[in-house]
């Protein structure tokens, strides 16, 4: 139980990574707050999870959202633990606008921004305050999930790319900034790439072509399959526990080895 007693918020944690990592956090002991503006989803996450979760409904693009939410969890609990910053949209979900550098609009822009971005640093914000208002020592842990899309250009979705960068960047500042005031409060970023999410379904289909499909989309991948949430929950799991209270600043990327470089991809088996 290496998260016993620990009291975390989750965003995003209606469905894929989020929820992995809210599940993997019961799990593990803590107290977990399940939040998402899909409240069906949601709610059924938490009730899923079972008596340590309880579901907040949570527009990450609000402050007065942020505020109200993190009021009430320390007003029932006295603190706050664990932060996950993990709500976030690549601003394709069934559109067909581009996203390209040439043809994104503004208001596309300015959305994703909006969601990765503001809501990284809102939250942030005020887990800093929760935490600094509720113990002398300042203790706690950060975690923002960012993206392979992070390290990378992705010609095709350059709000999202960006966005997912400025997270990396931002999770930088606030450990540097943490670390300055003399609170132990640690802040890193996580880098997933292909993680099978329902994000990934509509590429995939249902049909005869999916196992192809999977195929195609990690052909560039060493370890050639897809990640899974529960990947990822672990490495959010040992972020938050005490194990890790000498990270801080730091970026994991899990991408399969794409990220390695070419040169390091397996040759087929023969």
């Amino acid at each position: 139980m290496r998260l016993e007693g620990k009291v975390s918020l989750v965003t995003g944690a209606a469905r894929g990574i989020g929820e992995a990592i809210a599940q993997a956090f019961a799990d593990e002991g803590a107290i977990v707050y399940v939040t998402d503006i899909d409240q069906d989803n949601g709610r059924l996450v938490a009730q899923g999870i079972g008596s340590a979760a309880t579901f907040a409904l949570l527009d990450v693009r609000s402050e007065d959202a942020w505020r109200t939410t993190i009021e009430a969890v320390v007003h029932k609990h006295g603190r706050l633990d664990i932060l996950v910053n993990n709500a976030g949209i690549t601003g394709l979900e069934g559109a067909s606008a581009f996203h390209d550098p040439e043809n994104a609009s503004l208001e596309a822009w300015r959305s994703v921004h909006e969601t990765n971005l503001d809501g990284v640093f809102l939250g942030c914000k005020y887990a800093i305050r929760a935490i600094r208002a509720m113990r002398a020592t300042g203790v706690g842990s950060i975690i923002n999930i960012s993206s392979r899309s992070g390290l990378v250009g992705i010609p095709a979705a350059v709000a999202y790319a960006s966005s997912k960068a400025a997270v990396r960047n931002h999770t930088k500042s606030v450990a540097l900034y943490c670390a300055q005031q003399g609170m132990k409060v640690r802040c890193n970023s996580i880098h997933p790439a292909a993680i099978l999410t329902p994000m990934w379904e509509p590429m995939l289909g249902t049909g005869p072509d999916r196992e192809s499909n999977m195929a195609m989309l990690v052909q560039d991948t060493p370890l050639k399959r897809f990640g899974t949430p529960q990947e990822v929950a672990a490495v959010a799991v040992m972020l938050a526990a005490d194990e890790s209270s000498y990270m801080t600043g730091a970026e994991i990327s899990i991408d399969g080895g794409i990220l390695a470089g070419s040169a390091g991809t397996p040759a087929p088996a023969t």
